[in-house]
């Protein structure tokens, strides 16, 4: 009894053993020196700063008892640790002594005294307990006992499938028996590992404890089986949050992983391109897109691995999405092309349309329409994609590739059409439907007006029905009647009468209408092409019968009826100067230019007409200058232009051609029939200025803004007044 006495109390002062109302417990600064570099205290670390937003806000009660810090859990004892100004960091044991050490309430126990009087024992008792005089001692216990029972129960563990219960072992085994001269065995690692590795990592629970172990075993420079590595590595990684599967595991973890299997013997060649590219994919969903192009990089350039093009196209709709790492798409693309793949094979698969798809978002974003039309291209190359075309099904992938496929086709379209490329523009134009994109109304208009600024009718008319099929089976929107418009005027010039025809048909099929002012103008053009008055005439009636009031351009279309060359008729064509006045619209300068090229054919009373057109220029122009003009010079102004003057010129010679013939005296046409012409001539608007005429009331700001809008194009049609040197109206 003296001797386990004995032994217990110098056990109890050589440890330094504290005994808390009976319980025995480690002192606080040994058992943080001997766990301060465990992985329990980093996670407790994080555990603390994390919670210290709650240290403030709940009232931290005094503790009086040891029950009271018994009672406590694991972060309610962190808080009050922290509460009270010493570490949070360490075990539930580390943290309840700080705590009791804090209050007074650690203490050690004292020993009674050997003749159980329940005194304190005396320094000579304790001398005379320790005396060994005459006691020989002899031990013939196993020095490794300890480390072989505890290494055998791991193992014994392990084979069991009890991973907590192995984990804990070898945590025992490796802090307190584990010596540089006898450390913990591979198998015992690898045995612990195996069994945290079962069933999926246990459903990520057991992924710290893999993660400890790789770490232990790098440390210890033992080689990790490939197999295992690859799959506490996979494992590891879930579709949660940060990679984690029910909060285990995730990125973190996996990335330490994979740091520990590299620096173990041979770990740069231990994980496969299946374990890289799964973790590359949870970097790229988890939004971590550099990281997740750096390791695809090595995988690809380090390693020479051919991933998987799901790995590609995950790390690059990870990039798409996001607006600051579209260029990071273009080195996927890169790196795919480097791995060996095919660009315009690629589409044959899912994963290869994703890919391009991807690309096609990005290059919309970054505004690259070359790359993105070559992506398409690309795809539309792939065999094996029936009954559909690669570049159909990668445009309809996704909502935001059939969006950034439109606005690609639309401005390369757009582009085309300001570069005055028909071709480029009609072709882009064809291929939208056919990758199932819809063009909006200005993509079929913008396209129009080029083929029929390029004089394309025919083009134009395959465009316009092609936009009516489109539009009759619900995929796109009516063109409006000024398309009809443009598309007939070209037709016309072209002198394609058998298109007019039929898009003035389809017009009325499709609108149910027969035009606007514009459609009626232009059918005028096309009677006074022929010289057709009587029929210009019919029109202008029709038009008044319809409730649309005649303008200056159908006037002035009229007028040009009488001037066609061999038909000339000076008399109707004053006379339609005096109707359209009647009517309240004005000649401009373009009406009296066409007038006047209706008086040269040779006669006298057409140089009589010509004088008296003249005077009406001359007596309009000086009222616009004295007045000024209300409304655009294009619509509205009388100002003799320089073509004026020639055509003054030409009736002058006809009058000298008239006298010479004798048909009318030399001195009185020079001061009569002459005088209006030669004022033409010499008509200057800076000198001209009629101080006596009177103005008439101002033309309200809105009707002339109406006019404009209804009449831009229409005078965009009357830029060529004359071919072939004669001034026939064009309109």
């Amino acid at each position: 009894m003296r001797l386990s006495n004995a032994w217990l109390l110098a056990v109890a002062s050589s440890s330094s053993l504290l005994l808390v109302d009976g319980f025995q417990t480690a002192s606080p600064q040994i058992t943080a020196r001997r766990t301060s570099s465990t992985s329990l205290n980093v996670a407790a670390a994080v555990d603390s700063s994390t919670s210290s937003a709650n240290t403030t806000t709940e009232e931290i009660t005094p503790i009086t008892s040891f029950t009271q810090v018994n009672s406590l859990p694991f972060r309610q004892l962190q808080r009050h640790c922290k509460s009270i100004g010493v570490s949070a960091v360490g075990s539930t044991a580390v943290l309840r002594g700080r705590i009791l050490s804090h209050y007074g309430l650690l203490r050690e126990k004292k020993f009674e005294s050997s003749d159980g009087s329940g005194g304190v024992s005396t320094p000579q008792e304790i001398e005379e307990l320790c005396a060994t005089e005459g006691i020989t001692f002899c031990d013939e216990s196993d020095p490794d006992y300890g480390f072989k029972s505890l290494l055998s129960s791991t193992m014994q563990k392990s084979s069991l499938g009890h991973w907590k219960a192995a984990t804990r072992k070898l945590k025992t085994l490796n802090k307190n028996y584990s010596t540089p001269e006898r450390p913990v065995p591979r198998d015992a690692y690898l045995a612990v590992l195996e069994a945290c590795g079962a069933n999926r990592l246990n459903g990520a629970r057991a992924a710290e404890p893999a993660r400890k172990i790789l770490e232990d075993m790098a440390e210890n420079d033992y080689e990790i089986p490939v197999e295992l590595a690859n799959d506490v590595v996979f494992n590891s990684l879930g579709d949660g949050p940060g990679g984690t599967h029910d909060d285990c595991g995730g990125i973190d973890t996996a990335l330490a992983m994979v740091a520990a299997v590299e620096a173990s013997p041979n770990g740069s060649t231990t994980l496969t391109e299946t374990t890289y590219g799964r973790l590359v994919s949870v970097l790229a969903q988890d939004g971590a897109i550099e990281e997740a192009t750096l390791i695809l990089r090595s995988m690809v350039v380090e390693k020479s691995f051919t991933p998987p093009l799901s790995t590609f196209a995950d790390v690059a709709k990870a990039a798409a999405k996001s607006e600051s790492h579209s260029e990071d798409v273009l080195q996927v693309l890169t790196y795919a092309k480097a791995a060996g793949y095919e660009l315009d094979n690629i589409a044959a698969v899912e994963t290869g349309r994703d890919l391009l798809a991807s690309g096609v978002i990005a290059a919309e974003k970054m505004d690259n329409l070359a790359l993105g039309l070559r992506l398409l291209t690309a795809a539309a190359k792939a065999e094996g994609c029936a009954p559909d075309s690669g570049d159909v099904l990668v445009a309809v992938s996704s909502s935001a590739a059939q969006r950034a496929c439109t606005l690609i086709h639309k401005r390369a379209i757009q582009r085309a059409c300001e570069d005055n490329n028909w071709k480029l523009a009609v072709k882009l134009l064809e291929l939208m439907p056919k990758r199932g994109l819809s063009p909006a109304t200005s993509v079929w208009r913008n396209v129009l007006a080029t083929c029929c600024k390029n004089e394309k009718s025919r083009k134009a008319t395959a465009i316009l029905l092609d936009w009516i099929t489109l539009a009759e089976d619900g995929k796109a929107d009516k063109p409006p009647v000024s398309v009809f418009n443009t598309v007939v005027n070209t037709c016309e010039v072209c002198g394609e009468e058998d298109l007019t025809i039929k898009v003035l048909d389809v017009m009325k099929k499709t609108l149910d209408t027969d035009g606007n002012m514009v459609t009626f103008n232009i059918a005028l053009k096309r009677l006074a092409k022929t010289g057709n008055v009587l029929g210009c005439e019919g029109i202008l009636i029709g038009m008044l019968k319809e409730g649309l009031e005649p303008n200056v351009v159908s006037y002035t279309t009229t007028i040009g009826a009488c001037a066609k060359e061999g038909m000339k008729n000076p008399q109707m064509a004053s006379t339609w100067i005096t109707r359209m006045r009647s009517r309240n619209v004005m000649p401009n300068f373009h009406t009296y230019n066409t007038a006047l090229a209706a008086c040269l054919d040779g006669k006298l009373e057409s140089s009589f007409i010509a004088s008296k057109i003249a005077s009406e220029m001359l007596e309009d122009a000086e009222k616009e200058l004295s007045c000024g003009l209300k409304g655009s010079a294009k619509f509205r102004s009388t100002i003799p232009d320089a073509y004026t003057k020639v055509l003054a010129r030409q009736l002058m010679k006809q009058l000298r051609e008239n006298w010479r013939s004798g048909d009318i005296d030399m001195a009185l046409a020079k001061t009569t029939t002459r005088v209006p012409l030669l004022k033409l001539v010499d008509f200057d608007k800076n000198l001209a200025k009629n101080d006596a005429v009177e103005c008439d009331l101002e033309i309200e700001e809105e009707d002339v803004v109406n006019e404009l809008q209804e009449q831009d194009y229409e005078f965009d049609l009357l830029k060529d007044l004359h071919k072939d040197d004669r001034r026939t109206a064009m309109v």
